[in-house]
């Protein structure tokens, strides 16, 4: 009969091996580093004498918490675009993917709304953190690469919105996985997760792109089979169909190009409104925001270029480069709201890459210090910007 103090060494090296596996590890540190800034973001908001809860579901997280509770046409007052104006069709501008996640779990739990919000937000987190972990390994085997991937992540400028009631912790979880189907060609579920993404926000275009190129490619080269047909004519039909929802509302074919203009002046002007943008506040910007906002804009250029290199240098796949070069192109070429452009840029995490993988190779010490130095910068730049900037992010 085996005694209990024979039992606690087995049952200690069975939790030792499990904490070991790599899911669990890239989990674990994306919920320190997610603990951590969500507690700084405490600290500094009761420095404010501003309500955590509230920081958590302001701005963005106020619509998509009302349209989970009265849907898009339920909405009649008590909130406004970046224009202060509110019109029928208002809500519009926003993807249905997380309202509806949140009133089908607050419906089928008594969770309220804004619980629901957090906890969607908490496992899409997590489930991208899976996904950003399995593309470090696809492109580099060592252990460290994914881990770090994670980590930096989840503590860059404005990683707060993954604790928020915001849709980036669930694009980047639709993203990282329709990316990692590529990667590994399991077509069907690329174009499932694609369809995902591009009823969660617009920056799908540049995945749905990304995905259908790759389809293509792979039609050409084997011709025709059905997996890779029916990706290229699936993938775009989340997107695609809320956009002609929009429309018929609307009466428009351009009706949610033109909620996003009147409301929130966003249209695609080939990146002149930022460059004018990070040319003025690096030069006379009021708050630190702004300049941290524009060099933000520009180290995620420099990331794009590198992660070109070395998709040229066959190290990085070129899908992973596409896609963060991509979202780039789009977040810097839209004019409109320069400073949530921090966060717009968030789902492009392929963009870390060439720094996970270099530090991958330096010592565990250096490793240590960059990272931490790096989550430190990025959970500041966060708490700061939901409690001492006046302006939405």
């Amino acid at each position: 009969m085996t005694t209990t103090l024979e039992r606690r060494p087995l049952a200690l090296k069975e939790a030792t091996v499990w904490t070991r596996r790599p899911y669990v590890q890239a989990v674990a540190a994306y919920l320190i580093v997610r603990a951590f800034s969500v507690a700084l973001l405490a600290l500094f908001a009761s420095n404010y004498n501003k309500p955590l809860l509230d920081r958590l579901t302001a701005w963005d997280g106020q619509w998509y918490l009302s349209i989970a509770e009265h849907g898009y046409r339920g909405i009649t007052h008590g909130l406004v675009d970046a224009a202060g104006n509110f019109a029928p069709n208002t809500p519009l501008a926003f993807f249905p993917a997380y309202p509806t996640l949140l009133r089908g779990l607050a419906s089928g739990t008594g969770l309220s709304p804004v619980n629901a919000a957090l906890v969607v937000s908490l496992i899409a987190g997590i489930v991208a953190a899976c996904g950003i972990h399995r593309i470090g390994t696809l492109v580099d085997d060592r252990p460290r690469v994914g881990i770090l991937l994670v980590t930096l992540w989840a503590g860059a400028p404005m990683a707060i919105t993954l604790s928020m009631a915001y849709t980036e912790a669930l694009f980047a979880a639709l993203a990282a996985w329709t990316l990692v189907a590529v990667l590994e060609k399991k077509w069907l579920l690329a174009a499932l997760c694609c369809v995902g993404a591009g009823l969660t926000r617009s920056t799908a275009i540049v995945l749905i792109g990304i995905v259908v190129f790759a389809a293509l490619i792979e039609v050409f080269r084997k011709r025709a089979r059905w997996p890779e047909v029916v990706c290229i004519f699936l993938s775009p039909l989340g997107l695609l169909g809320f956009w002609l929802y929009v429309a018929n509302r609307t009466n428009s074919w351009t009706g949610w190009f033109d909620l996003e203009r009147r409301g929130w002046a966003t249209r695609f002007d080939g990146g002149k409104e930022t460059l004018e943008f990070v040319k003025s506040t690096l030069v006379s910007g009021s708050s630190v925001m702004e300049p941290m906002t524009a060099f933000v804009v520009l180290g995620t250029v420099v990331l794009a270029v590198l992660l070109a290199k070395s998709s040229f240098t066959a190290r990085v796949p070129w899908p992973l480069t596409g896609y963060g070069a991509g979202v780039v192109v789009l977040i810097t070429g839209t004019a409109g709201l320069p400073f949530a452009k921090a966060r717009f840029l968030l789902p492009a995490f392929t963009l870390l890459l060439p720094v996970a993988v270099g530090l991958a190779g330096r010592r565990r010490s250096t490793q240590i210090t960059v990272a931490v130095g790096f989550v430190l910068l990025g959970c500041w730049f966060s708490a700061y910007s939901l409690t001492g900037w006046r302006y939405a992010i």
